[in-house]
């Protein structure tokens, strides 16, 4: 038996930073997670491996544009060996630094898979066979999430492929399915048509990145309708058929017209659903919600008072989220007794290419809550910078409240979106005003410069974009 004042289950972004903060304020803290480093999904099998194939299709891409700058490259030789050790390196440094602390903070690090047992006790299956026993004063749950499968792909065959298999790079198919047109599917999409598979794309909904206002995401639906073999949008898959000649998946339109295709592999990115089964809630009181998402208040306390939970178990699916959520559990377990979460702008970034990011309050949450907001919009084809790197693609956006010209959102869609974004989520947060933007001098000639001229937009007074104040 082990006794700890603070258990986190699950090692990712929400729960090592939770343990580290933890323990960076004299906490003794034990962290249960089966990896023999910390990371979860993100650094093993999502958000990390898929940037570093991300970044090789974006300079594939780049060496096949770059003819209309005068310079041609020849057909590219893909090592395909060298290119998974190349993505498992950065997986294996990153981890790997993580263990380091681990150690440096002398924290207790547990190998397996826990379930309460009671509101003050963890059994413990440990990952070099046996069992252990916590007993905690307080416990966080942040043991992520999983692909989610519904009913009609539920078949075993190598060739379905979820996110997780999809980023292991066993080969490259000639043809690819991608189910789903969200974050996931649109990354992992442009991957592997850059390396040189035939990439098609099925949606249920109307549009690409259904989360997305609509403009920022045009600029991206544009570039994968020439990249993609097939786009389908407002379309559903109703069968699903392994054979030797590949995978016979039926389609079904919105206007009811049905037809098949055949395709290598198949990639399901749906979405995701909570790891909260098989964990012994059942001998607490943490409620679930019908989709199995536990249910916390704005401190992330669950419904027993010394058990936490954040990240994708409670439905807050972005690491930086879960990071921050976890930061601020520690901080409460400190002493900090009256923090709550509440933040007012959680970046959403899709990195792809060109990509998408956005803050705040959206066009459409704006419209569909009856907000007032003026949208000033500064398009890249307007940018000096966006001009010498061929990206005029883009554009940038602010939500202003009329009334007191405060900046509620901001949109970005093209080139380094995803950087560009945290001046947008600063000023939300600062409850910034357009002129604060407006009258603070950025670099020229940069992307950058795109955020001040929107919000010179909004008053009608931008050199590079004659748009009046009506």
């Amino acid at each position: 038996m082990h006794k700890t004042q603070l258990v986190v289950i699950g090692g990712g972004p929400g729960g090592y930073v939770a343990a580290f903060k933890a323990a960076d304020l004299g906490l003794d803290v034990t962290l249960v997670d089966p990896e023999a480093n910390p990371g979860g999904v993100c650094l093993y099998r999502g958000c990390i491996p898929s940037k570093a194939l991300l970044h090789v299709a974006k300079l594939l891409n780049e060496s096949k544009e770059a003819h209309h700058w005068g310079v041609q490259f020849g057909e590219p030789i893909i090592d395909l060996d060298k290119l998974r050790a190349y993505k498992d390196g950065v997986v294996a440094k990153m981890t790997g630094g993580l263990g380091q602390l681990v150690k440096a903070r002398k924290l207790n690090h547990v190998r397996g898979r826990a379930r309460f047992a009671s509101a003050n006790t963890l059994n413990v299956e440990l990952v070099e066979g046996g069992t252990q026993e916590i007993q905690f004063d307080h416990a966080l749950l942040a043991s992520g999430s999983r692909p989610a499968v519904p009913g009609v792909f539920r078949f075993d065959d190598k060739r379905l492929m979820d996110s997780t298999s999809a980023l292991a790079l066993e080969d490259i198919p000639e043809s690819l399915l991608i189910v789903g047109g969200g974050i996931i599917g649109m990354e992992l999409g442009q991957v592997y048509a850059a390396l040189g598979s035939k990439v098609s794309v099925v949606e249920m909904m109307s549009g690409l990145v259904p989360p997305a206002d609509r403009d920022l995401v045009k600029p991206l639906h544009a570039c994968v309708e020439k990249s993609f073999t097939n786009l389908w949008l407002d379309t559903k898959v109703t069968a699903v058929n392994p054979s030797d000649a590949g995978i016979e998946v039926d389609f079904e339109g919105a206007d009811g017209n049905a037809f098949q295709h055949t395709f290598s592999k198949l990639l399901l990115s749906v979405g995701r659903v909570p790891n909260s089964d098989d964990l012994g809630l059942e001998h607490t009181r943490i409620q679930l919600d019908e989709r199995g998402y536990v249910q916390v208040d704005g401190q992330m306390r669950t419904g027993e008072s010394n058990i936490f939970a954040i990240g994708d178990i409670v439905g807050a699916a972005l690491a930086h989220t879960a990071s921050h959520q976890g930061a601020l559990v520690a901080e409460i377990l400190a002493g900090h007794s009256k923090l709550v979460f509440e933040p007012s702008a959680i970046p959403n970034v899709v990195y792809t290419d060109p990509e998408i990011a956005w803050c705040g309050l959206t066009e459409e949450q704006a419209k569909a809550e009856g907000i007032d907001v003026k949208v000033a919009r500064f398009p890249w084809s307007a940018s000096g910078r966006a001009t010498t790197v061929d990206r005029n693609d883009g554009l940038t956006k602010m939500l202003i409240d009329p009334s007191t010209d405060r900046i509620l959102g901001v949109g970005i869609a093209g080139a380094n979106a995803g950087e560009l974004i945290a001046e947008g989520v600063l000023a939300v947060e600062m409850a910034a005003l357009a002129s604060d933007i407006q009258l603070s001098i950025h670099p020229h000639p940069t992307l950058s410069e795109t955020v001040m001229e929107t919000a010179e937009v909004y008053y009608g007074q931008s050199p590079h974009l004659y748009a009046p104040k009506r």
